[in-house]
């Protein structure tokens, strides 16, 4: 088993979807990014990429390569995904956090989980999303930004008897 660590923070501003976890959320802002900046699935290939040895979300998807420009973020997880099914890994579980002062997030948890897990191929069981405030601090607080941080647990898939 391996573990992985992840963090993203975007820029919220107009004129852009607020995407979180693969679900649009009704928002007068968005986050700004090259892709559809979701951070928190962002974090989440984060983590995934660290378990495994294999860098970080720029590395693979830079945001200077056109290709990318606007790019869902659920593409990236899967490709992600199909990177570490062929070094020999499966994701065993995923606990994530948003920080975010504005919208209210409680009620879209389990629909990021599902949408993750479904990504990922594996139980949403096994995808936990949680969200906090900062109480009113930084930026965050001050309704500039979101961010979000992600743990993967990383199973090998032959030492599991997967394959």
């Amino acid at each position: 088993m391996r573990i992985g660590t992840g963090y993203d923070v975007h820029k919220l501003v107009s004129g852009r979807d607020l995407i979180l976890g693969g679900v649009v959320i009704d928002y007068k802002k968005g986050l700004l990014g090259h892709s559809d900046a979701d951070v928190l699935i962002h974090a989440v290939c984060d983590a995934i990429l660290g378990g495994a040895g294999l860098g970080d979300i720029g590395l693979h998807f830079p945001d200077t390569d056109p290709g990318f420009k606007d790019i869902k973020s659920t593409e990236l997880l899967s490709r992600v995904n199909q990177k570490i099914i062929r070094k020999g890994f499966t994701v065993g579980n995923v606990d994530s956090t948003i920080f975010a002062h504005a919208p209210k997030l409680s009620c879209f948890r389990k629909i990021m989980e599902k949408n993750i897990a479904g990504v990922l191929e594996i139980d949403s069981g096994l995808v936990n999303v949680k969200a906090t405030t900062t109480e009113g601090l930084g930026f965050i607080g001050k309704g500039e930004g979101i961010a979000a941080m992600s743990v993967v647990l990383l199973k090998n898939l032959k030492t599991e008897g997967l394959i």
